[in-house]
């Protein structure tokens, strides 16, 4: 027997604010930007992202070399967390997350030592985290990059393109 498809599921499981909470999160506020562009611009169905980083809870930046300081399961988990600040920008662009048709692309950025050679493994977070929340509509094109700094020292940088209804 085969696994139903997206569109075969109960609508609650295509739910991105369902399966949210599924996965005990919640959305925070929306990240607000560091200097003069917008988090978000939409030109006709494409919504293109500004950058986000790894921002906790009360402003909480998460910082540091990747392969020095911080290891890849961190790594791993900013780069989830960079993807949950994404979606709460999509959220507060569109005002309803059951309006991205897909996630076409997401350009991901890793602070790491010259030697580290896994940003691919960093950036899954913030993948994984897509296909978790929007199902087979998560899954993107991407780009997975390390760089020796990035703004405020934090330890990825995502950006992303959406499709929307």
């Amino acid at each position: 027997m085969q696994a139903p498809t997206e569109d075969e599921r109960p609508a609650s499981a295509r739910d991105p604010y369902a399966r949210l909470h599924a996965l005990g999160l919640s959305l925070p506020a929306a990240p607000t930007p560091i200097a003069n562009f917008r988090p978000a611009i939409r030109e006709g169905r494409l919504v293109f992202l500004s950058g986000q980083g790894p921002t906790g809870a009360g402003g909480q930046l998460h910082t540091g070399k990747v392969g020095a300081d911080v290891g890849m399961p961190e790594a791993y988990a900013h780069a989830r967390l960079t993807g949950l600040n994404l979606i709460a920008v999509m959220h507060d662009a569109l005002g309803d997350l059951k309006r991205v048709r897909r996630v076409v692309k997401i350009f991901g950025m890793v602070n790491a030592t010259p030697d580290f050679a896994e940003h691919s493994a960093v950036i899954d977070g913030c993948s994984d985290l897509f296909f978790e929340v929007f199902g087979d509509a998560g899954r993107h094109a991407r780009t997975a990059v390390g760089v020796s700094s990035l703004p405020r020292r934090i330890t990825v940088e995502i950006e992303a393109v959406i499709a929307v209804q």
